[in-house]
């Protein structure tokens, strides 16, 4: 297939698969709500409902700031990272001549180079659009926490629906954030292809435990975990 092998197909099918599988652990398995992100979200709707009870939300604002400037600079990272990666294009000829000095199995071809430059740009943007909309999505959660009611002498039912609106929005907007963030890592890994199949496995699976771990067993997520009674 262009001059792919069946173990690059391979391994294409197993980060398509730790990825579309790490996705199910983290947001939508029996295990999902222990995963940091989702204590991170409970922790979203705490912070909402606390807000309510404060009639001066600067610091609710400098916070969404925080968020906001966060992401920003991620979208700007995948931007900058687009550009470069479709620069190696146009040396892809020198790239495959340094890669037949190699002591490699087998050297790439160009068409094989660069559409293995164009997978990993695709990726980058994948997580451009992510981090984009995550930006968005806080910036109407400025709006809600702008235009959640006063602390005292309101509605009850208004309140709840307020609260509500929010923290959906604010969840919502965090996901895309990690997502994005995902696409981060699994680029990392998919680097990793351009030195042979076997190497791309090698750095998805090193990847994979690393995520996995960070949501479950690192220390910040044993931050949420309490003694029994406590």
């Amino acid at each position: 297939m262009i001059g792919f092998s069946d173990l690059d197909l391979v391994a294409l099918a197993f980060v398509a698969a730790s990825w579309v599988g790490y996705h199910y652990a983290v947001e939508l398995g029996p295990h999902a709500g222990k995963s940091l992100n989702m204590r991170m979200n409970l922790r979203r709707a705490r912070w909402i409902r606390e807000s309510l009870l404060r009639e001066n939300r600067i610091v609710d604002t400098q916070v969404m700031n925080g968020l906001q400037n966060g992401t920003a600079f991620f979208a700007s990272t995948s931007m900058i990272a687009i550009g470069g990666t479709l620069a190696l294009l146009q040396s892809a000829e020198r790239v495959v001549a340094i890669f037949a000095d190699l002591p490699l199995n087998s050297a790439p071809t160009r068409t094989v180079w660069e559409i293995k430059v164009i997978g990993l740009a695709m990726i980058f943007g994948y997580a451009f659009f992510k981090f984009a909309w995550a930006y968005r999505l806080f910036n109407y959660c400025v709006i809600l926490i702008g235009a959640l009611p006063p602390a005292r002498g309101h509605d009850e039912r208004e309140a709840e629906r307020a609260i509500h609106e929010t923290v959906e929005m604010n969840v919502a907007a965090g996901r895309h954030f990690n997502r994005g963030q995902r696409a981060f890592f699994f680029a990392l890994a998919y680097m990793g292809w351009f030195l042979g199949p076997l190497s791309f496995i090698f750095f998805t699976a090193a990847v994979l435990v690393a995520m996995y771990r960070r949501q479950f067993a690192s220390d910040a997520a044993r931050v949420f975990r309490y003694p029994e009674g406590a």
